[in-house]
């Protein structure tokens, strides 16, 4: 029984080789993310936590018999998966819901790649789900098809038929902690039989992950999907439009997350408040003159302080049509809230929020917090002609001439980026804000900053 097991054993390591020789082959660029994975021995079916490749060795054989290419293709799918970091998932997540989500993303660069040797038959059926989800999300990352899975509660004889169309490998290592049965299976870089020594020992995930905690794996694939992304950027044609999907996932987790809240700081000036400062007030006069004037402070603390927040800087808006009035206004509400919070802003204030497409559309002063919430619920797009970003500037350099703006520390234009942009650098700051779902990158002014938000960060 045992001589059979481990022939077995032998065999499936030689058929998950085989499985990865041919995607080494065929799909260079994977080859750093490849190397990446070792084999381990799996009580269940085929599945990663990222470290290791675990198989049940009668399940590789059983699957290898009925179709040559499952084994690759299921090889491949549960690469993807690390490379583009998905088995590291917040622990509030819908597991059901985050598990199909990862299955469709990664199915659907797969098909991408068209490659006869994965072909198992299942891209008909699979093709007009992801044409629906195309429409909904435009980019299929798992991140968008989980937050659609979410937001629409799809009936759960279609949550089946889907996960029975997309699903491939187990999950279950992704939440894992407890103690399971395995058995070592050596690095998967080689066919030698002594890759698979006998033995019954328990191990846990702890253990499955020594070196390696989840945030420090996470990085390390992180790394590798990086360097992904620029082989494929920068051997675009060799590569072909195959790896599209692929890319374009990969700038999307490989995506800077900015903190609008840092970067609106920014455009902080320095300014007075009425507060005490404690970092100026000198315990030692204070409490002399307390002891020996009769309860009377020599000194007491200065009730002002100096500090650096927002008084004064100009939103432009870029009012073409190719600019949502409904991201427009959830970037203008994130904005007052942030200006909402008393460590961010003076009291008075000095904001201009300027329309405009190929002209001065309006120019609408806010002098307080209040007249800017209701200039949000009352916000309505104004122009919608083509885009020309010189003229804001002129106009604002109008309003410094006319001293209507006297310590301007900022401008931020919020926009699509297809415009004309001044050849001069401005006096003050000024950051270009690009609401972009795509995950494109835009070419700005070296003098000016770039800042790219999609609506999830806004």
């Amino acid at each position: 029984m045992s001589t059979n097991r481990n022939e077995i054993e032998k065999i499936a390591i030689d058929i998950l080789n085989m499985s990865r020789d041919s995607l080494i082959v065929n799909m260079r660029f994977l080859d750093v993310a490849i190397s990446k994975l070792s084999f381990k021995l799996y009580e269940e079916t085929l599945g990663t936590d990222g470290r290791y490749v675990f198989f049940n060795p009668k399940h590789i054989v059983s699957e290898y018999k009925k179709n040559r290419g499952r084994i690759t293709r299921l090889y491949l799918h549960t690469l993807l998966h690390c490379i583009f970091q998905h088995p590291f998932i917040n622990p509030n997540t819908n597991r059901d819901l985050w598990d199909l989500a990862c299955d469709i993303a990664v199915e659907n660069m797969i098909n991408g790649f068209e490659l006869s040797f994965v072909d198992i038959g299942r891209k008909s059926g699979q093709s007009t789900i992801i044409s629906e989800l195309k429409e909904k999300c435009k980019i299929l990352t798992a991140e968008k098809v989980y937050r659609y899975l979410n937001d629409n509660q799809l009936p759960e004889d279609t949550l089946a038929k889907w996960i029975s169309l997309f699903s491939f490998d187990d999950h279950d290592l992704w939440y894992k902690s407890d103690d399971y049965s395995g058995d070592g299976a050596g690095s998967g870089n080689s066919n030698d039989e002594s890759d698979v020594p006998g033995g019954e020992d328990g191990i846990t995930m702890k253990e499955l992950s020594d070196a390696g905690n989840a945030d420090s794996l996470r990085e390390e694939w992180k790394d590798i999907s990086e360097t992904l992304m620029v082989d494929l950027e920068t051997f675009s044609l060799e590569h072909g439009n195959e790896s599209a999907d692929m890319l374009q996932n990969l700038k999307a987790i490989n995506r800077e997350r900015y903190d609008y809240t840092d970067f609106l700081k920014k455009f902080a000036t320095l300014g007075e408040i009425m507060k005490i400062n404690d970092d100026e007030f000198d315990y030692i006069f204070y409490t002399y003159g307390l002891m020996h004037y009769k309860k009377m402070p020599l000194i007491e603390p200065l009730e002002y302080k100096e500090v650096k927040r927002i008084k004064e800087f100009v939103i432009a808006i870029d009012t073409s049509g190719s600019v949502w009035e409904s991201m427009v206004q959830k970037f203008l509400t994130k904005t007052y809230s942030i200006l909402h919070s008393e460590e961010s802003f003076f009291a008075k204030i000095n904001v201009h929020i300027i329309q405009c497409d190929s002209s001065i559309q309006e120019d609408y002063r806010i002098t307080s917090l209040e007249e800017f919430d209701n200039y949000i619920q009352n916000f309505h797009l104004k122009g919608g002609g083509g885009t020309d970003f010189r003229p804001v500037f002129e106009h604002v350099n109008r309003l410094i001439d006319n001293h209507e703006l006297s310590n301007l520390k900022g401008l931020i234009y919020l926009t699509d980026g297809m415009g004309d942009y001044p050849q001069k650098k401005t006096d003050y700051q000024t950051a270009f804000v690009f609401l972009d779902n795509q995950y494109n990158d835009y070419n700005v002014p070296a003098w000016a900053m770039k800042l790219i938000l999609s609506e999830e960060d806004i």
